[in-house]
């Protein structure tokens, strides 16, 4: 399966857009601010997550609309299309409402459908960024491969922050309900431990077989952010409390990135380095995301920075994989490679027009 047809109404400068017919490869062309990234942002919230801003649901909707919005997609199948549709809540303004076929779903249902990930320019610097930003890139990885790693991520979430709140209370909590608590925290968080562990296993086993050329090959493990098992946090509750926080546990797991043959650390290596070891991880995570569900990649101005021999390594390698890819650039130039076989949009000023 893959996406066939979009539509996007009342999201930011797109008052109603639609895009039919999309290609393996798909090329959003427009001059900056024409709402390109819009596009992406929309595609990126048929995954479960905030997508790719991370931003609110109130920024998402118009300025000049009634205040919400509705994505849409359908994707294409042997059989009947899948339709996937997201919007505002009616009954709850900050929070978004899902449909799949048309019934109710979830968010996290999303993505027993379509395993997607993206590439933009603010994520150039992960691997300077915090360890909570790495965590959620790598949870965003793990659940496009694992649709369940966003229920245990969710569920050691709201255990956490019900843990938090009562060390932090002024009253001594009762031990009994932290027990509760702890244990739900140790059975999610062994499930997200464990499934960053098998993603970070499978992206080191598709690196290691590529050259350390054209992208530069990173190397990666995943840092324990310590004992998160019953025991443990039953042991540290005094500590904690007097943190006001919970100490050790999932939540402070970490990714670290080497750039091999150099054995250098990748926040020491350049920006053009970074950069190359961004993309060759990107493009792996992308061959192991074709293997399960429809995939999908969305790669916000990434063409027009890199030189051409990387340019040329990049389309080959999604030409010879089953992953449906955006791409945004401000002009044509970069894509020449693929221009014949893409899908090519004009976006300006929340319009698109399609080419050809």
């Amino acid at each position: 399966m893959s996406i066939d047809r979009i539509s996007l109404n009342g999201f930011r400068n797109h008052a109603a857009t639609s895009l039919e017919g999309a290609a393996q490869f798909n090329l959003l062309i427009g001059e900056n601010g024409a709402g390109k990234t819009n596009i992406l942002e929309a595609l990126s919230l048929l995954a479960p997550g905030r997508g790719l801003r991370r931003a609110a649901i109130a920024e998402m909707a118009s300025a000049d609309g009634p205040g919400g919005f509705a994505v849409g997609a359908s994707l294409a199948n042997d059989g009947e299309p899948v339709r996937l549709g997201t919007s505002t809540d009616p009954a709850r303004p900050t929070r978004r409402a899902v449909r799949i076929n048309g019934a109710e779903a979830s968010a996290l249902a999303l993505g027993e459908w379509l395993a997607l990930a993206w590439l933009t320019p603010a994520m150039d610097g992960l691997f300077m960024d915090s360890a909570g930003a790495r965590r959620r890139w790598l949870d965003r990885m793990a659940v496009a491969l694992d649709a369940t790693h966003a229920r245990a991520a969710a569920r050691y979430e709201a255990a956490l922050r019900e843990r938090n709140r009562l060390l932090a209370g002024e009253a001594a909590p009762d031990p009994v309900w932290l027990d509760g608590i702890e244990a739900q925290m140790a059975e999610a968080g062994a499930a997200l431990s464990a499934g960053r562990s098998r993603l970070v296993a499978a992206l080191g086993e598709e690196l290691a077989a590529l050259p350390d050329e054209p992208f530069a090959r990173p190397e990666l493990a995943l840092v324990s952010g310590g004992d998160g098992t019953p025991e443990a946090l039953r042991a540290s509750r005094a500590l904690d409390r007097s943190a006001g926080r919970t100490l050790a546990g999932p939540h402070r797991d970490d990714l670290t990135v080497t750039m091999a043959g150099k054995g250098h650390a990748a926040a020491q290596c350049s920006t053009g380095e970074q950069k190359a070891m961004l993309i060759a991880i990107t493009l792996a995570h992308a061959a192991l995301a074709a293997r399960g569900r429809a995939s999908v990649l969305l790669l916000d101005e990434v063409a027009a920075h890199l030189d051409p021999r990387r340019r040329e390594a990049l389309y080959e390698r999604l030409a010879a994989g089953k992953t449906q890819v955006w791409f945004t650039g401000t002009e044509l130039a970069p894509f020449a490679a693929i221009g014949g076989e893409a899908t090519v949009w004009r976006v300006s000023g929340g319009t698109v027009a399609r080419e050809g």
